[in-house]
């Protein structure tokens, strides 16, 4: 069993620890920079399928960050910009963050897998500057770019295009100095699209001097990094876990990072990858490691691997056990949101309980509430809440911008509220219980059933349809729709794989129903509403 380095006693380190307080803070000047005064040190590993490999030093990090924030000035991005980056894995998403970061525009990431109409939504709704990409996504961007007034600024990686600038053309002669902006408490850092139960997406902002430095205890406690690791984080780029765990945590460590830039996840290659390169810390969601112990996990050899993690939903007992039976090491699952940074965690200064979530965070005081904001005793279900008053700790988000309706319904009194419920047991062990709404978490991804309910019922067989999750082995849950069909349309197989591929072209791919069902009638209120807790506590006790 590996020996954890930043924490050996929860207790002691939870009762003193206090948060750093900054006037002003630029991740890039105060981590990047400092980082780089080392002109050797190792900021990260990239390499790809074609036996390509990029090493990178935080003094070339910084230095390429600073060569494109003169191109950003140039294109007239500035503070306060949004600028909306959707990459891949590749070296430049890394680059370009720390230059948003360094410039203080606000980066808001996106997932490749984004349509001409999330894309659509998203320029609009954050009234964005800048649009970075690649040419898989450019062609759908200008599909809607005509609807997007605000956009000023195209630029596209390893490929020409009218109307966009090239990035790696326009940092030839870009200068490598440009002084970091300082930046307080009010100013927007991030800017993430969260699902929520019904509407589009919020927009979650988190603040330069909260979010970079509340994850510090994801790094420093959860991670469990130091200068010395090399930390693979398998996380899509377009998620807030890619700044959890490939870029904030990590980096403020000091610790490099590997990654692998590649189309889709292979277990067999990953598992060859942990022998291979000396990777000593690894994190990826529940789905990932399920399909890691499917594998003969004794054909493989973890040589340098000291500390492993899990977060996005709760992990299985058995396949924790399988895991550490065949590397040694226990997964320690890790509990936060979009909207804040870690906030409970299986430490490993503490025996983990399998299935528990853990305990919380340093710098946080979260409790099990009750409707009237009361803790819980031991063993009763409630709220997962996090105190916020008289002192608001570092790493939540300001808040859903431009919707302070929506903002002021995930406060209780004192408490901000996290929309999952559990219970604390006798020991301060925190059990997992579910949602308190009706967002699916499905393999890492967040969903809102309005977004795939309203792709169905663009469709002309649908006459009602209600989304829920159901549970799934593998992926923990998946979409399922029930669905009403319109007068002249039978149930059929060819009818399922049409709905399917539907919502597959009109919203994001990973939203489509694994699973429908076609129903004649769904439950509702009085008031006409859908009922959606009752088909999703049907499913769970099939």
């Amino acid at each position: 069993m590996s020996q954890p380095r930043n924490m050996q006693d929860y207790d002691k380190t939870y009762a003193e620890f206090q948060w750093p307080h900054y006037e002003t803070y630029n991740f890039s000047r105060d981590v990047i920079d400092r980082w780089a005064e080392d002109p050797n040190k190792l900021a990260l590993w990239w390499v790809d399928d074609h036996q390509n490999e990029v090493k990178m030093t935080f003094r070339e990090v910084s230095e390429a960050a600073q060569k494109f924030c003169n191109v950003l000035q140039s294109q007239g991005i500035g503070k306060g910009d949004v600028v909306i980056l959707i990459l891949p894995r590749l070296v430049e998403w890394w680059v370009i963050n720390i230059a948003c970061l360094r410039i203080g525009a606000v980066v808001s990431p996106g997932t490749t897998q984004l349509t001409a109409k999330d894309l659509r939504f998203r320029l609009q709704t954050a009234e964005a500057k800048c649009v970075i990409t690649n040419e898989t996504l450019a062609g759908r961007i200008d599909e809607v770019i005509g609807e997007c007034p605000t956009v000023q600024s195209r630029i596209i990686l390893n490929s020409h295009r009218e109307g966009w600038l090239n990035y790696h053309e326009a940092m030839v002669d870009a200068s490598p100095e440009f002084p970091a902006v300082d930046l307080g408490a009010n100013d927007n850092a991030i800017l993430y699209f969260t699902s929520g139960t019904t509407g589009n997406p919020k927009m979650t902002v988190h603040t330069h001097t909260s979010y970079p430095v509340g994850h510090m205890v994801t790094g420093k406690y959860w991670l469990d990094l130091t200068p010395d690791d090399l930390h693979w984080n398998l996380s899509d780029t377009g998620w807030a876990k890619a700044a959890w765990s490939s870029l904030f945590g990590p980096w403020i460590c000091g610790a490099a990072l590997f990654i692998h830039h590649n189309d889709r996840f292979d277990p067999k290659q990953t598992l060859e990858f942990m022998g291979k390169y000396p990777i000593t810390t690894f994190c990826g969601a529940p789905t990932i490691y399920r399909m890691l112990v499917l594998e003969d996990l004794k054909a493989y050899t973890f040589p340098t691997l000291r500390h492993c993690v899990g977060a996005g939903e709760p992990l299985n007992p058995e396949v924790i056990s399988v895991w550490q039976e065949a590397t040694g090491l226990t997964i320690r699952d890790g509990y936060g949101q979009t909207e804040s940074v870690l906030l409970v965690c299986s430490f490993p200064a503490f025996e983990p309980r399998f299935g528990s979530m853990g305990k919380p965070t340093p710098g946080f005081d979260v409790q099990v509430i009750d409707e009237d904001g009361n803790i819980l005793p031991t063993n009763r279900e409630g709220d997962i809440a996090v105190r916020v008053k008289p002192n608001r700790p570092v790493g939540l988000f300001k808040e859903y911008w431009k919707d302070p309706a929506k903002t002021a319904a995930v406060y209780r009194g004192d408490w901000y509220l996290t929309g999952d419920r559990a219970y604390r047991d006798e020991d301060g062990y925190f059990w997992f219980v579910g949602r308190a709404d009706d967002v699916i978490l499905s393999a890492g991804y967040r969903i809102g059933p309005f977004e795939v309910e309203s792709a169905l019922l663009e469709h002309d067989a649908v006459a009602e349809s209600a989304v829920v999750a159901s549970p799934d082995e593998l992926r923990g849950e998946i979409v399922k729709a029930f669905v009403v069909l319109a007068p002249g349309y039978s149930p059929s197989e060819a009818l399922v794989k049409e709905l399917q591929d539907y919502v597959k072209k009109v919203t994001a791919p990973y939203k489509y129903p694994r699973a429908i069902e076609f129903v004649t009638s769904l439950p509702k209120t009085i008031s006409g509403k859908i009922r959606r807790v009752e088909l999703r506590n049907m499913e769970w006790k099939r």
